[in-house]
């Protein structure tokens, strides 16, 4: 009896340890099994994906690791307080922030979980030799130590997206540079821009689709920031400015008064649109404007579309990656580095750098895309069909010289809505200038610790 016992349990035992190890074996564990978790936090399958090519490229990583990602959309303000929960827990290694709350994960609240590119091991004389955009640099620049934290992959300085066919209504040439020209390119000012805005109207169009088309570059041209002197509310001229120049569209129908992300400014990207262009960085192309062209319709624009100079420098958007310090020590580390590394400084041909401003990062025949390396962009082909065959990188490689990376904050997603909920009001006439800005003031100061003088 004790022997049969005895067998029971030991097959017992045999098939519990058989069942764990299939468990495990499912699971890829980080401790203990075949292969080692990166946990990456971020807001699209971008980064994601990023990360999953490198691994295919390089087997040596693909071989001991594998990702473990959480995507959580920015939709509803949802993915910042899951990406601080995370952090806080200690439970991410690699992480995405977008370009309206950067700063917060770089240099504000959340800038001491960041790992130095430094401490990683990373070489940041690339920085120089890559000639990466020196605002991407800034932005990425932890100010309590003066050490880079984050880098981006793109770069989104901003440019006039112009529609060839109303070009040549107005100005009799879809020739970027007559358009850069009548558009006070590298001026510095609005006031070539108020003058073909009304040649525009004359002809039967409108200079832009809606304000917001203007304000990101009224926004990210600022010689400052919402806040100042740590959490001093400011108001900075330029962006002041922008109620009366958001004003100015509405009195004289410059524009169609749509808003941005919604139907009627997706409307404006057909050819049936009227509005002669967009100021937008490359992406708001390759991303934006090109699904929403009414393509493979009757009422696609597809090709009538052109790049110039704008008449002030901006950036609009992207994506910067970091590292959590956790990661510093660790059997992480160095897989952790290289891929940072392989997506934000390198610039052979294997890089992330090369492939994504090719379009060849899945195989031929994507979208070329601006990238932060100006030494990848200038050895690049540049070349749309969407865009009539222009080569849009030589407008993009001098745009993305001219950003300020010196303005952001890290409130500045909610305090830009806010903003331009009192802009909207006060152009359409339901209230004056000075309620405007003190309703603003008061809002940002109700929502933030913020000091209003």
């Amino acid at each position: 009896m004790k022997k049969i016992l005895s067998v029971l349990l030991a097959l017992l035992m045999v098939l519990t340890l058989a069942g764990c190890g299939a468990k495990e074996e499912a699971a890829a564990p980080e401790q203990g099994g075949e292969k080692i978790a990166i946990n990456m936090q971020a807001f699209t399958d971008e980064v994601p994906g990023m990360f999953n090519k490198f691994l295919e490229l390089h087997p040596e990583y693909a071989e001991k690791y594998y990702l473990n990602d959480t995507i959580t959309a920015t939709t509803d303000g949802l993915y910042q307080p899951a990406l601080d929960e995370a952090l806080q827990a200690g439970e991410v290694d690699l992480y995405v922030a977008e370009g309206a709350f950067i700063s917060k994960y770089s240099q504000g609240d959340a800038a001491a979980f960041a790992a130095t590119y430094e401490d990683l091991g990373i070489d940041t004389n690339l920085v120089k030799t890559a000639e990466i955009a020196q605002y991407t640099v800034d932005i990425g620049t932890r100010p309590s130590d003066n050490k880079l934290v984050a880098l981006g992959y793109q770069c989104n300085g901003g440019v006039f997206i112009y529609r060839r066919s109303i070009a040549k209504a107005v100005l009799g040439s879809d020739d970027p540079a007559v358009v850069a020209e009548a558009l006070g390119a590298g001026t510095g000012s609005w006031d070539k821009f108020w003058e073909l805005a009304e040649k525009c109207k004359a002809a039967g169009y409108k200079i832009i689709s809606g304000d917001g088309d203007m304000w990101h570059a009224v926004e990210n041209s600022s010689k400052e920031g919402w806040l100042v002197n740590g959490n001093h509310l400011n108001l900075p001229a330029e962006r002041e400015a922008f109620l009366d120049q958001s004003k100015k569209l509405v009195d004289n129908e410059y524009h169609n008064d749509t808003t941005d992300w919604q139907e009627g400014w997706f409307a404006d990207m057909k050819m049936s649109g009227t509005a002669l262009g967009f100021y937008g960085p490359c992406w708001l192309i390759n991303y934006t404007l090109a699904p929403n062209c009414g393509q493979d319709t009757e009422n696609s624009s597809w090709g009538d579309w052109a790049v110039c100079a704008p008449n002030i420098g901006f950036f609009w958007g992207g994506s910067w990656i970091l590292a959590s310090k956790d990661v510093i020590g660790t059997e992480k580390q160095q897989v952790v580095a290289d891929f940072i590394k392989w997506v934000t400084l390198d610039t052979d041909a294997n890089s992330l750098q090369v492939k994504w401003a090719n379009g060849t990062l899945n195989g031929e025949g994507g979208t070329p895309d601006s990238v932060a390396s100006a030494v990848v962009m200038a050895s690049a082909d540049g070349t749309t069909d969407f865009c009539g065959g222009q080569n849009v990188f030589e407008a993009f490689i001098p745009a993305n010289k001219l950003a300020n990376g010196h303005v952001l904050t890290q409130y500045d997603e909610r305090i830009n809505a806010l903003w331009r909920d009192q802009v909207k009001m006060y152009a359409h006439g339901q209230i004056d200038k000075e309620t405007a800005i003190k309703q603003w003031k008061d809002n940002v100061a109700a929502e933030f610790d913020v000091v209003v003088d």
